[in-house]
C-alpha cells in the first residue's frame, strides 16, 4: 500500500474547451453586370461579369436588377463558387438585394443561392449595406444613392431602416452619345424631389441637407457626381470603393452574424 503522506498536491488537471471551427461565410453581391462575392478566411472579393454559358454563346441571367434566369445564375455561382467551398460544413449566406425587389426576386435569390449549401441566408437591401460599409450614422436619416451598370436605386434610410425608396432601369452602361450623363443626375433628382413631395415628416428633407452617400459605378465618375451635387444643391459623398461598398457592407454584417448566431433574425427584417 502506497502512502500519500509527505506528496504535494497532484497539480490540477487544465480544463480542455471543445475548439470551435468557425463555419464559412459568404456576402454576396449579384448585380447586372457584375457579382462581386467576399468569402471569410479569404479576405478578397471575386469581381466578375454577371454571364453564364448554356450553350454556344453567353447569357445574363440578372438584368435591370431582376433575376430573369434561376437555372442560370444557381450555374453561374456553381461556377464560381462551388470549388471553393469546403467539402463539409453549410455556409452562412448574406446577400444584397434591390431595395424595390420585394418578395419575389428574394424568393428567386434564394432559390438560385441553394447551389451553394448554404446554412441559413440573411437578406439586407443595397442601400442599408453600403451605409454599413460607409459607418454612417444610423441613428440619422441618410439619403443613399446607387448608380448600377443597369439601375439607379434612391433610398431613404430612417433608424437604419428603408422607409423610402425609387429606381429607374437606367445606368452607366446606357451613357453614350445620345445619353449624357445629365440623365441620370435629372433622373436622381427627379426621385429626391418626389420624395421630398411625399414626405410628410422631416426626414427626407433632413437627409438631403445631410448629404446623399453615392454608391455604384456612377459615383466614380465626375461628370455625375459634380452635377448631381450642383442640381441638389446638397453635398454628395462617394463612399470609399464605390463599386463594392454593397459587398463590403455585407461582409460586415456576416461577421457581425458569424459573431452573434442570433443575428440570423436579421433575415428579411430591413426590408419593410
Amino acid at each position: 500500500m502506497t502512502s500519500l503522506l509527505g506528496r504535494g498536491p497532484e497539480p490540477a488537471r487544465r480544463r480542455t474547451w471543445p475548439r470551435v471551427r468557425p463555419y464559412a461565410g459568404i456576402a454576396l453581391d449579384l448585380g447586372s453586370a457584375r457579382t462581386r462575392v467576399w468569402m471569410s478566411g479569404r479576405g478578397t472579393i471575386l469581381d466578375v461579369p454577371t454571364v453564364t454559358f448554356p450553350g454556344t454563346g453567353a447569357a445574363y441571367p440578372i438584368q435591370r436588377g431582376t433575376i430573369v434566369d434561376v437555372p442560370g445564375t444557381s450555374r453561374m455561382l456553381n461556377r464560381l463558387l462551388g470549388h471553393r467551398l469546403p467539402r463539409f460544413g453549410r455556409p452562412l449566406l448574406v446577400l444584397t438585394t434591390p431595395v424595390l425587389g420585394g418578395i419575389a426576386y428574394r424568393a428567386q435569390a434564394r432559390t438560385a443561392v441553394e447551389v451553394l449549401r448554404p446554412r441559413s441566408v440573411l437578406t439586407v437591401p443595397t442601400a442599408r449595406a453600403v451605409a454599413v460599409a460607409a459607418d454612417a450614422d444610423p441613428t440619422r436619416p441618410l439619403l443613399v444613392v446607387d448608380i448600377g451598370a443597369h439601375l439607379t436605386e434612391v433610398t431613404l434610410l430612417a433608424d437604419g431602416a428603408v422607409t423610402d425608396a425609387r429606381h429607374t432601369a437606367l445606368g452607366t452602361s446606357d451613357l453614350d452619345s445620345r445619353t449624357p450623363p445629365s440623365r441620370i443626375t435629372e433622373a436622381v433628382v427627379a426621385m429626391v424631389t418626389t420624395m421630398l413631395e411625399q414626405d410628410h415628416t422631416s426626414e427626407t428633407f433632413e437627409a438631403v441637407h445631410r448629404g446623399a452617400l453615392l454608391a455604384g459605378g456612377g459615383a466614380l465618375r465626375p461628370d455625375i457626381t459634380y452635377r448631381l451635387a450642383d442640381r441638389l444643391h446638397a453635398p454628395v459623398q462617394p463612399v470609399p470603393a464605390p463599386h463594392t461598398a454593397a459587398v463590403r457592407g455585407a461582409a460586415k454584417l456576416l461577421q457581425s452574424a458569424r459573431a452573434h448566431p442570433s443575428a440570423d433574425a436579421i433575415t428579411d427584417a430591413h426590408h419593410r
